[in-house]
């Protein structure tokens, strides 16, 4: 699911930056800026929630090993 939030931060990222230059109405760039900043809590939760699934893999099979960070 990481991938899909990736995604659609950026895509929100890169039409804000292209109405920004196309001078769109400040309502389409506010909702543009909304959809980054809610997609920020969203990306965190997801990569804490995998984080966390990785260590309770490896307590309970211990043949799965955790290769740092990620």
């Amino acid at each position: 699911m990481v991938p899909f939030a990736l995604g659609g931060i950026a895509a929100f990222a890169v039409v804000g930056v292209i109405l920004l230059l196309a001078g769109a109405p400040d309502r389409w760039l506010w909702t543009c800026l909304a959809g980054v900043l809610s997609g920020i809590p969203g990306l965190l939760t997801m990569l804490k929630h995998d984080a966390n699934r990785r260590h309770r893999r490896a307590l309970s099979h211990p043949e799965f090993t955790i290769n740092g960070p990620a």
